[in-house]
């Protein structure tokens, strides 16, 4: 009777863990689809240094920024003016930029538009700011891409800023 019991209880334990891992292993699949579809119907960025590649949507919502990296909406085009975007460096939502502190000055980091032309930014700038400081924004008369995102404790900015390779 005892053993019954226990082969019953580890019976329905191994069950339940399988169905467990089919569940997160289904949501790692789609999350994967998901994303190899962004980036065949979106802008993407690219740092070969990085070993990143992530899609960029429009806007830096909420649910833009679970997913991808988000353009600020009037700020910049492809190759013009200053092309700001922004994503998380997080354990908690999408980790898009959690190495972003480890580019180097001089590093190439790549814009594909949906045709994909290719835009080459060379970084010139890496620093940490207020989150209030909103100057990394403006346009400064030059060609440049502006990456955004958290620092590791979530209470400042790490900026880096390349500039167009013509």
């Amino acid at each position: 009777m005892k053993k019954t019991a226990l082969r019953l209880v580890g019976g329905v334990l191994l069950v339940g863990g399988v169905f467990i891992l089919s569940i997160f292993s289904y949501q790692k699949i789609s999350r994967e689809l998901y994303l190899k579809k962004l980036l065949k119907e979106n802008i993407v960025f690219d740092i070969p240094s990085l070993n990143l590649k992530v899609p960029i949507l429009e806007g830096t919502d909420n649910n833009t920024l679970s997913v991808a990296a988000g353009h600020f909406e009037g700020r910049g085009s492809l190759g013009q003016g200053n092309y700001c975007i922004a994503g998380h460096n997080s354990t908690i939502y999408a980790e898009i930029f959690n190495d972003l502190d480890q580019i180097q000055i001089g590093a190439e980091m790549f814009l594909f538009d949906v045709d994909k032309i290719q835009y080459t930014y060379v970084v010139t700038e890496y620093k940490i700011v207020d989150p209030h400081e909103i100057t990394v924004l403006d346009d400064y008369g030059d060609d440049r891409l502006t990456v955004i995102s958290c620092t590791d404790d979530g209470e400042y900015r790490q900026v880096v800023i390349g500039k167009l390779r013509k």
